[in-house]
């Protein structure tokens, strides 16, 4: 069998038993093993299938079994790992991959997890190198390791308990347990997305109640990432649920669970920055400075200052409006340095697996005693502006640098920070800063090792799913916070997520408060289910019937679902409040021009013209509406003034139909000729687009028979 084959027939095994189809998956599992040969596991699935016979054969007889769902379970789970090791072992020996690599390899060359009392005592006596090495074989042994042992599990279960033991011997000691633990948990999560391990799930829930709180905040994270990618196989191990219930008791765990989520959102957004950065932001600041280069994070030439006449261009053009966005994206926690640091993850470094989740600490081996580059960075580390991968990323960097620019630069970024660490500190005293930077900094860091780790092709990226943790069902008990949902909510809300906030905002009690059905309304409207939201907004109306907002949004959706005449009634009772807004009576005169109602509709046009004073908003609905109603040199008029400011295909093509009523037929196929040359000569689309409008060329005189003179003038005139 080939690696897609093994693939797929294991994919429909998991997706019966997701469906808890379970004959279904059973014969799936006997195809795997009849095409794979690997007739070592059918005794069990025998044994299985005829568990499950007997099960339902007391079912069918009405017989009332008290075990029966905790047979079920079990046999449900015992199928899924039945799945996943005939997988493991075909993958073991097809696959070239690195994780089948480096399994192979410990079996070939034993190795125990209990090496974490050597990497402790190698820290206690400052041999951080053998430290290091040890903790990059540990966590290579703990990602590529089929299921654990009860004795493994214990192992390792017992060390990270031991981190909240008061610290005895050297204090690097103490250190090295803590960035060991943080690799322990980050090499779980990695393993965990391989193949689904109860026990090493049950060990993120230990390290969840760690007293370090950068291995608890990953633990709780991989705690997330696991739930969500085996959302219908924990139901079969009730010990996950009391772990589960166990941590939802810890104060911290709604606001924890609550800000990684919150976070996960915001990573969305992180190629989107990255392309304005790429498209618009770097081509701008390349033209103030052709020496700018986008890929290192400082100048060239650290003695060249910026030009202080560039900053008046800066702060008054679309360059400085955008760079606010960009700080308010970065005081928001977006994360707005990825596309800075991606070219600067080719450092030997990172060709390790462990290193693109290791903790950026100046023990580190690799990173020489250098006070003033460590001083900067440590103050980076604090503000959290950079996650642990991009403070490596800048340091290697800086070591490039020769000494004296060396100290120039970090001088200037050390005043800078310094100031930036002031106004944080002033605004940030309410919040649990702390929390939220090793938040930020791990979920980044698991971004650039899923986008640029060189081999991450072999990896299933994470940040291509949904990842929206809160529809989890077994998450789903734990969020009766209604300010914890409607956070979550309003937070998709705001990045134009609207099918994820409408999740939200259905699972909140309107009540008595109209927001709740506006939002929920506003999400439908979005995503164009215009009836569900009228209903939504309806329901709003009545606690909130003065809303000028809900009466545009109402009129909108009417609109939308062919009833102009209901809409006309909403703006209209708008207009009592506002009678000069120019939207809405733009938005009147186009109800009534749908309703062919052209008198009504002209003199709301004209309204609006007379109140653009110096404007064109009405020049278009205007001239289109005097054609309609037979005002013929008025539209000529309005048509010449369209034509002169900023005209598209269809106002030469609405144009050329005024002459041709008005009898000036070479004007018309002039005006025609335009509509085509702005349309870059695609006679096609501008036929489709003429097509549309002969029952107005009809209505208007034109006798049908001259059109295909008139269309064959103009392709004559195209040609010559």
């Amino acid at each position: 069998m080939t690696i897609q084959d093994i693939q797929l027939i294991y994919g429909q095994v998991i997706y019966a038993l997701d469906k808890r189809e379970l004959k279904t998956a059973f014969d799936s599992l006997n195809d795997l093993i009849a095409r794979s040969q690997a007739g070592l596991f059918r005794d069990e699935l025998n044994r299985l299938q005829e568990t499950y016979k007997q099960l339902l054969y007391y079912y069918t007889e009405g017989s009332r079994d008290p075990m029966q769902t905790k047979i079920y379970n079990e046999l449900t789970a015992s199928a899924y790992e039945l799945g996943d090791r005939i997988k493991s072992t075909l993958l073991a020996a097809e696959s070239s991959g690195l994780y089948f690599s480096v399994q192979r390899t410990f079996v070939a060359h034993p190795e125990s997890v209990e090496m974490t009392g050597a990497i402790i005592s190698s820290y206690e006596v400052n041999d951080i190198k053998q430290a290091e090495t040890l903790t990059v074989r540990l966590f290579k042994r703990i990602w590529s390791s089929p299921p654990f042992s009860e004795e493994e599990m214990e192992s390792l279960h017992r060390f990270i308990v031991a981190d909240d033991a008061p610290p005895s011997g050297n204090a690097k000691g103490t250190d090295g347990r803590s960035i060991l633990n943080c690799q322990i948990v980050s090499s779980l999560i990695l393993g965990l997305q391989e193949v689904f391990d109860k026990r090493k799930l049950l060990l993120l829930t230990v390290a969840a109640e760690s007293g370090d709180e950068e291995v608890r905040i990953r633990a709780y994270t991989g705690i997330l990432i696991t739930l969500y990618l085996y959302r219908y196989r924990t139901d079969c191990y009730p010990e996950i649920k009391h772990r589960l219930d166990a941590l939802a008791e810890r104060p911290e765990f709604g606001k924890i669970i609550n800000l990684i989520i919150l976070r996960f959102i915001l990573s969305r957004e992180t190629e989107k920055i990255s392309n304005k950065l790429r498209d618009e932001i770097i081509p701008e600041m390349m033209k103030l400075n052709p020496k700018f280069n986008p890929r290192t994070p400082f100048p060239e030439n650290p003695e060249e200052e910026m030009n202080p006449e560039w900053m008046e261009t800066l702060s008054e053009g679309k360059l400085g409006k955008q760079i606010e966005e960009f700080n308010r994206l970065q005081e928001e926690g977006a994360d707005v340095m990825h596309s800075t640091f991606v070219h600067l993850k080719n450092f030997p470094f990172f060709n390790e697996i462990s290193n693109w989740f290791m903790p950026f600490v100046k023990s580190q081996s690799l990173i020489a005693a250098d006070d003033v580059i460590m001083k900067t960075l440590e103050l980076i580390t604090h503000m959290g502006y950079m996650c642990n991968s991009d403070l490596y990323s800048l340091y290697f960097s800086f070591k490039q640098v020769p000494e004296a620019g060396r100290k120039i630069m970090t001088g200037q970024l050390e005043s800078q920070l310094s100031e930036l660490k002031e106004h944080q500190m002033a605004g940030l005293q309410t919040k649990n800063h702390n929390t939220e930077r090793i938040i930020g900094q791990y979920i980044q860091d698991l971004y650039r090792f899923y986008k640029l780790y060189p081999r991450r092709n072999e990896f299933n990226d994470i940040f291509n799913r949904r990842l929206d943790f809160h529809n989890l069902p077994v998450l789903q008990a734990y969020f009766s916070d209604r300010n914890d949902l409607l956070n979550i909510a309003d937070h998709y809300l705001r990045k134009n997520y609207f099918e994820d906030a409408l999740t939200v905002y259905e699972r909140l009690p309107g009540g008595n408060d109209d927001t709740i059905y506006q939002k929920t309304g506003y999400c439908r409207q979005m995503n164009g289910d215009y009836e569900g939201a009228i209903a939504e907004y309806a329901k709003a109306e009545l606690i909130n019937p003065e809303s000028k907002w809900l009466l545009r949004r109402t009129a909108q959706c009417y609109r939308a679902i062919g009833k102009p005449e209901t809409a006309t009634g909403y703006y209209l009772q708008y207009e009592k409040s506002d009678p000069e807004n120019l939207s809405v009576l733009l938005s009147i005169g186009s109800c009534y021009l749908e309703r062919k109602n052209y008198t009504e509709a002209l003199k709301y046009y004209f309204k609006v013209d007379y109140l653009d004073a110096g404007g064109n908003k009405a020049w278009r609905p205007v001239a289109w509406c005097s054609f309609l109603t037979g005002k013929y040199d008025q539209a000529r008029n309005y048509y010449s003034r369209i034509l002169s400011h900023k005209p598209d295909s269809q106002d030469y093509m609405n144009a050329g139909h005024t002459e041709w009523v008005l009898q000036n037929r070479k004007g018309t196929v002039s005006f025609y000729k335009k509509s085509v040359e702005m349309l870059d000569g695609d006679y096609d689309r501008f036929r489709k687009k003429f097509d549309r409008d002969i029952p107005e060329l009809a209505a208007a005189g034109i006798d049908p028979a001259e059109i295909p003179l008139i269309l064959d003038q103009l392709r004559y005139s195209m040609r010559g």
